[in-house]
């Protein structure tokens, strides 16, 4: 799977498009299993990239195990590599305005959301297979 990977492939996309802006939305828990991803990003510095991040403390999608991001700032490993801006909001009133600031904001813009960890049955789980996320994917970057 590709479980870790969404700022790896994130970064190719934004180096190869450009002209596009290019947002990565991630979990707290990838990030942890790629954090020397954070610092590829910022050496790379692409200007077109905000990466998101939704940190619940717990790997949900495998049974809620907790993460380390409750003893890791992961905002500040962002900052620390060379991000070239940094938020972080514990708000959903903050959300958009965060946003907002991000995309207006030359990058790499790395955004961090705290949330309470809880899975919604009626969400459901990925029902693709591979194959087809990977289709899907390929037909939206063009």
């Amino acid at each position: 799977g590709s479980m870790g990977l969404a700022s790896s492939i994130g970064l190719g996309v934004a180096l190869c498009k450009p002209d596009k802006n290019v947002i990565i939305i991630d979990g707290d828990g990838n990030v942890l299993m790629a954090m020397g991803t954070l610092a590829m990003i910022a050496a790379e510095a692409p200007r077109n990239l905000i990466h998101v991040v939704i940190d619940n403390e717990v790997y949900e999608s495998t049974g809620s195990q907790r993460s380390l991001s409750s003893k890791v700032q992961l905002e500040e490993v962002a900052r620390s590599t060379g991000y070239k801006n940094v938020l972080r909001v514990e708000k959903k009133e903050e959300i958009k305005s965060a946003f907002l600031k991000l995309k207006d904001s030359e990058g790499p813009n790395f955004l961090l959301i705290k949330v309470e960890p809880g899975f919604d049955p009626a969400t459901g789980r990925v029902t693709h297979t591979p194959e087809e996320i990977t289709d899907r994917f390929m037909q939206a970057i063009g």
